[in-house]
């Protein structure tokens, strides 16, 4: 497969209402398309190291794998071996399609702020299955990008409790007070890419609905494969965010991916289940015909969560950006990408560590934040606006 491509448009599926029963997210042609069972994806390699094994649920992860009829290979050393291949190229397939159960590196352990999204990051894994040519995980992670999911999920779990109550984004913010500690779960994944193989976030979802504490679970993703999560008893402690966009650039950049109708279904069964749910609209991109494009995002988010009792509906919004590293990067990865990188039509910005970043112009930004704010006011007035950057 050329990874260099999205994956064949998929069939999308339909959203429910109230009671149960399907109802029509309408494309363009005006046609309700027909279900489709959930994507999941299949990696051609499983390795788990040594220490991964000594801890219970690196065990559990094995023992699902493996009951999927997945092979596990045992390295003899906590070190991962045979990703690299002879071009670049050869290395990214490789890489991509290699699932690590390891445990957590002590930095992983020290919880970051992920400001604007979170009180604090807390990490399950790192690196995503998908193949979206804007990556943002691109020059953020050092070396292949092999996906690791983390043995130590207990320990992960039980340590988050010595940060309640000192993050400076929702804990001590009076807009977001409501949401109390806030922990990030996806910052550098995808977890319904991961969830069927290893359970990690059910298990997270069932740990904070069962914590008698101001605190919120949150993640996002590009996948619909909602079906362990609905009924779990979480106490709507975890918001699901789903990351969503304008079809010219879900359907050109977002290889291997759920189709954005249905990961519009998988919110509104979420919702439906009590959920606190999101969207992450993000890269925006000011391609041709972006309100038109972007106006029909809105109006199916609209008809996704009509109906809804109780609806908690969340939006951030988030434009693109690029690092000369990650450009470097996703060249690498996509050299026939036709994503716009191009440093000469940007506004470069410096971020928390000097690190150069290439934004939007002033007058491009203002344009496209006025259009948002008015436009998500009026089609979708649920939405509660966390952030714009």
């Amino acid at each position: 497969m050329d990874v260099e491509e999205p994956l064949a448009a998929d069939v999308p599926a339909a959203p429910h209402d109230a009671s149960g029963e399907r109802v029509a997210i309408r494309d363009l042609t005006g046609l309700a398309p027909p279900a489709r069972p959930a994507r999941r994806w299949t990696p051609r390699r499983v390795v788990v190291t040594p220490a991964a094994v000594d801890h219970p649920h690196g065990r559990r992860i094995v023992d699902r794998i493996e009951g999927l009829g997945i092979e596990v290979e045992r390295l003899r050393a906590n070190r991962l071996v045979g990703v690299r291949g002879e071009t670049e190229r050869e290395t990214y397939a490789r890489a991509k399609s290699t699932l690590a159960i390891v445990v957590s590196p002590p930095s992983r352990r020290a919880l970051q702020s992920i400001a604007p999204s979170a009180d604090w990051r807390a990490d399950l894994a790192e690196g995503c299955p998908a193949h979206c040519q804007y990556c943002y995980l691109a020059g953020s992670l050092s070396g292949p990008p092999v996906t690791r999911v983390y043995a130590d999920l207990d320990d992960i779990l039980a340590g988050l409790a010595d940060y309640v109550g000192r993050g400076t984004v929702t804990s001590r913010s009076a807009a977001r007070a409501g949401e109390g500690t806030t922990f990030e779960a996806s910052c550098y994944t995808d977890p319904l890419a991961l969830e069927h193989l290893t359970g990690s976030w059910r298990r997270a979802v069932e740990h904070f609905g069962a914590w008698d504490a101001p605190v919120q679970l949150r993640w996002t993703t590009k996948y619909a494969d909602v079906d362990t999560f609905v009924g779990l008893p979480h106490a709507r402690r975890t918001r699901v965010r789903f990351s969503v966009n304008a079809a010219p650039i879900s359907d050109r950049l977002e290889g291997g991916t759920a189709t954005v109708l249905e990961r519009l279904d998988a919110l509104r069964r979420l919702a439906l289940d009590g959920y606190p749910v999101g969207l992450t609209i993000a890269p925006i991109m000011p391609t041709p015909n972006w309100r038109e494009h972007y106006g029909v995002l809105l109006d199916r988010v609209r008809a996704a969560v009509a109906g809804v009792d109780g609806l908690d509906l969340s939006a951030e919004l988030i434009t693109h950006r690029f690092t000369p590293g990650s450009k470097e990067v996703l060249l690498g990865w996509y050299p026939r990408t036709r994503l716009e990188m191009d440093e000469q039509s940007r506004r470069r910005r410096f971020g928390r560590f000097g690190a150069v970043k290439y934004v939007y112009q002033p007058d491009v930004m203002t344009e496209l934040r006025t259009w948002f704010e008015r436009e998500l006011t009026t089609r979708v007035p649920a939405a509660r606006m966390l952030y714009w950057t």
